[in-house]
């Protein structure tokens, strides 16, 4: 109980500071005017640039559980990660949508929960490292060229822990030194979890070929969101290039998997205002291009609640006559 009490009080502490630095930075009249003029026609290959890189990622997603032994329909793995979407809106960032892919799956696939877990954490794992890599580019394209060094610093500390997670999870070596934590694990009860979450993503060491060809569906996906974030930002009028949106994208996309608050709200637009105003873009529509871009995500999760809404109808029991 305390802990969920630390838990809540720290969200509403971050979510506090991120509104707070937020109202401080912007005029909100002038935020409100730049966004009643936003470009539709930007504004629209925004979200179509954010739906159609859900096809890849089912694809890839599929992929993983296939090679794992579990076959499952396309169109029910697309159903599961709008319906992610949906439920992430209202939990902590991807982490709520991730669990809800995981509880689905598993229902469907009883005694399966190790490797489904795995596929959608190793997933994100990939998803990441994929964003890293593109955020080295954005890293060398960037030099010299914007003040932002603080975030380039962070993006390259990102790099080495992703290549030490790697290096944990696939070595055969370190795997033996993992022994000496059994007991650790056990004395605060999380072996269970924690042995399912490493056996999940550590089995796919077996298929480098598949882990190679959802890389590049991640290359495609990354990218294109990154590219709908520049959309979005076009929208508002930010003339900037692509190439800060490429060290941007990777950052947001780390901070997106932090359940600093629900959904990342505030979060997201105060990282968006301090990021871009170290590019030369004003506080108003760089927040707009962040608030835009959540809007992106609600979007994404129309289609997930209406599958709700839908299944909780049939689901509704007949009364009787």
């Amino acid at each position: 109980m305390r802990s969920k009490l630390l838990k809540v009080g720290g969200t509403l502490v971050v979510t506090v500071l991120a509104c707070g630095y937020i109202v401080w930075k912007i005029d909100i009249g002038k935020t409100l005017h730049i966004l009643g003029s936003a470009d539709l026609g930007w504004l629209g290959l925004s979200a179509f640039l954010m739906l159609i890189t859900v096809a890849p990622m089912t694809w890839r997603w599929q992929l993983l559980l296939k090679v794992r032994g579990i076959t499952d329909n396309y169109w029910w793995l697309t159903r599961a990660y709008f319906v992610s979407y949906a439920v992430g809106q209202v939990l902590p960032t991807s982490v709520g949508g991730d669990a809800s892919r995981i509880y689905e799956t598993a229902k469907r696939h009883p005694g399966m929960t190790t490797p489904i877990t795995g596929s959608v954490l190793l997933e994100r794992a990939l998803g990441g490292a994929v964003t890293l890599v593109l955020a080295a580019i954005g890293f060398m394209l960037a030099i010299g060229r914007y003040h932002i060094q603080t975030y380039l610093w962070i993006e390259a500390l990102f790099v080495v822990l992703t290549a030490f997670a790697g290096i944990v999870f696939f070595s055969r070596t370190v795997r033996q030194w993992l022994r000496f934590g059994v007991p650790i694990a056990r004395r605060f009860k999380i072996e269970r979890p924690a042995r399912a979450v490493y056996e999940g993503i550590h089995g796919y060491r077996a298929y480098p070929s598949t882990l190679a060809t959802v890389c590049g569906a991640t290359v495609f996906v990354q990218a294109g969101r990154i590219v709908a974030i520049w959309a979005a930002g076009q929208a508002v009028g930010v003339d900037l290039s692509l190439r800060p949106y490429f060290v941007l994208g990777p950052l947001l996309f780390l901070v997106m998997l932090v359940p600093f608050t629900v959904n990342g709200l505030a979060v997201r637009e105060a990282f968006f205002v301090d990021f871009l105003g170290h590019v030369g873009v004003g506080a108003d529509p760089a927040f707009a291009t962040g608030f835009l871009f959540f809007v992106l995500t609600l979007v994404l999760s129309l289609p997930g609640l209406i599958v709700l809404l839908w299944e909780g109808i049939r689901r509704e029991p007949t009364p009787d006559v």
